[in-house]
């Protein structure tokens, strides 16, 4: 049985313990937060998207721990699954990873590039194994797109375009540029990262955003510079209306086909090739979060170092951010360093 403790019980933490609660061979023995009425059960985070933290922890049956760091000291666990705002996830990891425990951590990686490279380069001396939760690597349709791209089943890219837009999510966290980065760190990181997988590391980014609810930047448009790609582009924010339902799109056009990605569509993918009828393309029902878990369990069980996403993507991630960013402040083009 790998036991494990939860570091957070936000939206994503306990979206993770309802994960974890479906599996066989674990289990959520301990949890951690500074607020009283989560640590309590009196209070539960809702998700933005249909499925997540449906809030299916026992509060009478696990640890409870007001302080992460506590966790980590005095808790009978074997994983560390930390899901607290992005600036504390280096401290927690790094004690996490000294107290010898595998260590799961959320994105962003770290608050600045630097940190996530300082983090990652302490993490190959752990005897354990420490994964960042990058779910969109994960995700049906968006794992077979990674797929497709690298093997050029319909030929080369010639265009992808992808969006994830919806409401602010609200909060004392998501409303405080300095901590969460605005949704161009905390929501559009996945669509970086993605595009990093797909495609490797741009040259350069060229970016246009604004700030709406967080004082940080809220809506980004980014276009991706490659030689050997015409055209990637994604769009991400979270300064729609109250009430927008969550919208995660992509379109990609290959030299022999489209592909396209709809959330809200009853087959959300699509292939269309000329000369043939539209391919539904058949996709499991989960969601990405529930593979990144059972890749990183898999990874514990089996003691291999994680391939599928690293520490040092994940600080590329970063990197490329940082460059967008400074894209959005000069209204210019940025070389991704």
């Amino acid at each position: 049985m790998i036991k494990i403790g939860v570091c957070g019980l936000g939206m994503m933490g306990l979206t993770h313990i309802d994960i974890y609660g479906a599996m066989d061979g674990v289990e959520v023995v301990a949890v951690a937060d500074a607020d009283e009425a989560r640590l309590s059960g009196a209070t539960k985070a809702a998700g933005n998207i249909e499925g997540q933290a449906q809030g299916g922890l026992d509060y009478a049956r696990v640890q409870k721990f007001s302080d992460a760091g506590d966790l980590i000291a005095q808790g009978d666990v074997d994983v560390v699954d930390i899901c607290l705002p992005t600036p504390l996830h280096g401290r927690f990891a790094l004690l996490a990873m000294a107290a010898k425990k595998h260590v799961l951590v959320e994105k962003p990686l770290c608050r600045t590039a630097q940190e996530a490279r300082e983090f990652a380069d302490a993490a190959q001396q752990a005897e354990t194994i420490v994964m960042p939760a990058m779910c969109m690597r994960f995700w049906p349709g968006w794992d077979w797109l990674h797929d497709v791209v690298h093997t050029q089943k319909y030929g080369a890219v010639l265009g992808a375009t992808f969006r994830r837009v919806v409401s602010h999510p609200g909060g004392r966290f998501y409303l405080d540029g300095d901590q969460c980065g605005g949704a161009l760190l905390d929501l559009h990181i996945h669509d970086t990262d993605f595009i990093n997988y797909c495609f490797g590391k741009p040259q350069a980014v060229t970016s246009t955003g604004y700030s709406k609810d967080s004082g940080a930047i809220d809506h980004v448009m980014t276009q991706y510079h490659y030689d050997d790609v015409p055209l990637v582009a994604a769009e991400g924010g979270w300064s729609m209306s109250e009430g927008y339902d969550f919208s995660m799109r992509y379109t990609v056009n290959f030299e022999k086909a489209t592909a396209c990605f709809d959330l809200a569509r009853e087959n959300p993918l699509m292939v269309f090739a000329n000369g043939q009828d539209p391919q539904v393309i058949t996709l499991a029902p989960e969601m990405g979060y529930n593979f990144e878990i059972a890749y990183f369990l898999e990874c514990i069980r089996e003691k291999k170092e994680p391939i599928q996403v690293t520490l040092s993507s994940a600080a590329e991630a970063l990197e490329i951010y940082e460059a967008e960013l400074k894209s959005i402040e000069t209204k210019q083009r940025v070389d991704v360093v």
